[in-house]
């Protein structure tokens, strides 16, 4: 920005951290033109503190000294179980393209897009993101076999988080 100051800067940015607080996003740039060599660059970003509970779960000794509890647990301890290590590392993963919230459904009440075991084509919605009131599709990039779904309905998910793993 030149050598000028705008009163309505200040109300921008707090409008600004409003809309990261209210969409529980972490980060948010935007640029304002005013005109020639006349701009303002503004960055709003918050850190979260992030739980990492499949962390805990992923642990293959349990679920191996265990056989009894498994028929209880096993949809939730199946999907851990298959990972060799870092869902963000394995080159099958599906990433969120965008920060948001990750919706398994269309709306409430209707069927998953896809389940764990459903062979998909390349394009078809695997689920949708919903960044700033706008709901996006997110398409598979090739076609294939989902074999785990990393985020469960209302997670927060961040830009090139995994979403699933489709092989």
């Amino acid at each position: 920005m030149a050598n000028k100051t705008h009163d309505g800067d200040v109300a921008f940015i707090k409008a600004l951290a409003e809309v990261l607080k209210e969409n529980d996003l972490t980060e948010l740039e935007v640029m304002r033109e005013y005109g020639d060599n006349d701009s303002l660059e503004v960055r709003v970003s918050r850190q979260k503190t992030v739980i990492q509970a499949p962390a805990a779960v992923a642990a293959p000794a349990p679920v191996a000294a265990a056989p009894a509890a498994a028929p209880a647990a096993a949809p939730a301890a199946a999907a851990p179980a298959d990972a060799g290590g870092d869902p963000a590392q394995d080159p099958n993963a599906v990433t969120s393209p965008m920060v948001g919230t990750a919706y398994l459904q269309a709306e409430p009440g209707t069927p998953a897009f896809v389940s764990v075991g459903d062979k998909v084509s390349e394009g078809q919605t695997l689920m949708i993101v919903e960044a700033m009131k706008t709901m996006n599709q997110i398409p598979s990039p090739r076609a294939g076999t989902v074999k785990r779904i990393l985020v469960t309905d209302g997670d927060p998910v961040e830009f090139g988080s995994p979403l699933m793993i489709i092989e």
